[in-house]
């Protein structure tokens, strides 16, 4: 049982301290929670810490089971059965396309609260440490890994503290490297891995961000 996000972020930079100090390596975190892991992974490795802005596609009536998802450079991912639940689920006509404008909306939103409207910095060349809280069907990390990849990364590190062992290993397939604490076979949600998983408010993303730009 992780004690909570810094504590994952901690531990999983005491297997990331080839990348320590490194003047072409990044941590990009996913909103809100995989913030808090990535700020302890900055700290830890003198890295630069920004976000990646990822957004859930969920199912109608459910938000929380993610047929896709959607990232700040525009690619929407969509899972293998994301037809197959749509239909299970009697998708309204126009539901996928209105949900995406929504949360396209949502991440502009949160863009000018982040980085006060600024896009990404220039990631070619670099390695980029992505980062979040967990996964579990891993549809918002892999749209981040698609989207990643066309910026032209060096090197793409995903950073995870739990996931199911299936995703995680979906996960590897797709990143040069992956680092992860505990998959475990019997698995329901993130949080039950952690003794303390409050929600990540935005003021928490702020300080994290700010703190992190202090220490660079």
């Amino acid at each position: 049982m992780l004690q909570d996000r810094e504590e994952a972020g901690r531990l999983l930079a005491e297997r990331l301290t080839a990348y320590r100090d490194d003047p072409q390596a990044a941590v990009l975190a996913l909103p809100r929670g995989g913030v808090a892991v990535g700020f302890a992974i900055s700290r830890a490795l003198h890295l630069p810490l920004d976000v990646f802005l990822v957004r859930k596609l969920g199912a109608p009536g459910n938000p929380e089971y993610a047929v896709g998802a959607v990232s700040e450079t525009g690619t929407v991912r969509l899972n293998p059965q994301a037809g197959a639940v749509l239909a299970r689920f009697g998708t309204p006509v126009g539901y996928l396309e209105e949900t995406i404008r929504a949360e396209r909306e949502e991440m502009t939103r949160r863009q000018a609260v982040y980085r006060g409207g600024k896009a990404l910095p220039d990631l070619a060349g670099w390695t980029v440490i992505l980062v979040d809280d967990g996964i579990a069907t891993g549809a918002t990390f892999l749209a981040s890994v698609e989207a990643l990849r066309k910026l032209g990364p060096g090197r793409l590190v995903a950073a995870l503290p739990v996931g199911p062992p299936e995703t995680l290993r979906e996960v590897g397939r797709q990143v040069d490297e992956l680092v992860w604490l505990k998959a475990p076979e019997s698995f329901y949600a993130v949080g039950q891995h952690y003794e303390s998983f409050a929600q990540v408010e935005d003021a928490e993303v702020l300080a994290y961000l700010a703190q992190a730009r202090r220490l660079s």
